[in-house]
């Protein structure tokens, strides 16, 4: 199935697993929070035992170094798509409050990004990320 959007994390490849896949955790979850109609339908096992719905289309994944993640959302931003992001300094935090709080003290040129979350338009989304691989 083809889909008119395209849904894409950029991960920052040196980070340790852990890190990776929360930050993803994290991204995922900004992509559902802002755009609701990408969920899908709940799930039902043959059991009938019922479960939460999921996204209901591809996420693809890359990989890059910290350029590539300043270079990423600055792409994104000049054609007026609003990331997600996720920053070293999350890392640190314990509640929302203070991750907003981190990403607040520190301007846009500057942010330790360590990951960033896209959904637009197919073709936008290929601009955005015109370069990257996928995470290995």
């Amino acid at each position: 199935m083809q889909f008119d959007t395209k849904i894409a994390l950029v991960i920052r490849i040196d980070l340790e697993a852990w890190q990776k896949l929360n930050v993803a955790a994290f991204l995922t979850s900004g992509i559902a929070a802002a755009f609701p109609e990408c969920i899908g339908d709940a799930y039902e096992d043959g059991s009938g035992t019922p479960y939460h719905p999921l996204i209901g289309q591809p996420i693809l994944v890359y990989g890059t170094d910290g350029p590539g993640l300043s270079r990423a959302l600055e792409r994104a931003l000049a054609r007026n798509v609003k990331p997600a992001i996720y920053t070293e300094a999350m890392f640190k935090t314990t509640h929302d409050a203070a991750n907003r709080e981190a990403v607040k003290a520190v301007a846009r040129a500057d942010l330790p990004l360590v990951g960033l979350a896209v959904r637009a338009d197919r073709k936008v989304v290929d601009k955005i990320l015109d370069g990257l691989k996928f995470h290995a």
